[in-house]
């Protein structure tokens, strides 16, 4: 069981079920709640061979029945991340569960599995408040946090030789691989080619594929504005990334960027091509950098890293039996 001093759990045993553990934002929670004495034991949906092959009904059939079992091993929390990974933790009745929603989950093929998953959890974390209005039960909106020390403005000059981009010209960053359908990269391709139309220099798109995480400070440095044209997020961590580095943010209205980006220079989002175009040549002919980074002051790691010890105290604090 939990220690506690005056009634506040000091160090939690969670067992956090997962279908993908390698990703990059899970695994920067999982460390961070690690070092803060917790013990996190994590569970991922197997793999047989391709990324697909962990989405695939069989990894599913076989992941539920180890998930269920390993709760009974003591913990005090099971933390589902990602809907898919819910029915398990809400099914079995040895601790109290969080789930948390990360985007896709709850807006795309398999929402009706999350909202179903919430009704029955203690505790329901989702990452903004478009995705909280999607559920009928109470939540916490916690956006994933991000690392105030790495991304950090940088000059401009420096970051496009690091990354190898000509200086003489401007660079708009598409944040993710150009075949993933959801983030809609041709989209992007036309938007910019519209915005290059409007300007008197050369504009290059760059995709990001095999970049390290580690390197993308320079990327978003040396990029003179970031676009999105994604058809649906939850609060997408590229953005918040970009705006700690001041790079200006054109995106669609999807997640929680639009709070973001309110009141940020050089920044919008827009919902036709035309306005994203407009918008994202003014950025490129903008003399000046954003103010993006006081937007997201408050998201640092620590930040999100104390929302959910919060969230899991709540959850301990239910002294209702679990029966499921």
């Amino acid at each position: 069981m939990p220690r506690r001093v005056r009634g506040t759990v000091t160090t939690v045993r969670v067992l956090s079920l997962v279908t993908n553990g390698r990703s990059r934002f899970y695994r920067q929670q999982i460390a961070g709640l690690r070092e803060r004495g917790h013990t996190v034991d994590a569970l991922a949906v197997p793999r047989a061979g391709t990324e697909s092959d962990s989405r695939s009904v069989g990894a599913y059939a076989r992941y539920y029945p180890r998930a269920f079992a390993a709760a009974r091993r003591g913990y005090d929390v099971v933390h589902a991340n990602y809907g898919l990974t819910a029915p398990p933790a809400v099914a079995q009745p040895f601790a109290p569960v969080v789930v948390s929603l990360w985007g896709s989950d709850l807006m795309g093929r398999y929402g009706a599995v999350s909202r179903l998953a919430a009704r029955f959890a203690d505790e329901v974390i989702v990452m903004s408040g478009e995705m909280a209005g999607l559920l009928a039960s109470d939540c916490h909106v916690i956006p994933h946090g991000i690392d105030l020390e790495t991304f950090r403005p940088l000059p401009r000059s420096v970051a496009c030789a690091e990354v190898g981009w000509r200086s003489d010209r401007r660079h708009v960053l598409f944040p993710y691989p150009p075949d993933r359908g959801v983030k809609d990269f041709p989209r992007a391709r036309r938007i910019v080619d519209a915005a290059a139309d409007e300007l008197d220099r050369a504009v290059e798109l760059h995709t990001v594929t095999g970049v390290p995480h580690a390197r993308m400070p320079w990327h978003f440095n040396a990029a003179d504005a970031l676009l999105v044209t994604s058809r649906r997020e939850g609060s997408p961590n590229s953005v918040k990334e970009a705006l700690a580095c001041d790079c200006p943010v054109i995106s669609t209205d999807v997640g929680d960027v639009a709070e973001r980006l309110d009141g940020v220079s050089h920044s919008a989002v827009a919902a036709d091509d035309a306005e994203l175009a407009a918008r994202l040549a003014d950025a490129l002919a903008a003399e000046t950098r954003s103010d993006g980074r006081a937007s997201v002051a408050s998201l640092g790691i620590e930040r999100q890293l104390d929302r959910v010890e919060t969230v899991y105290r709540s959850a301990l604090d239910t002294e209702v039996p679990r029966s499921r």
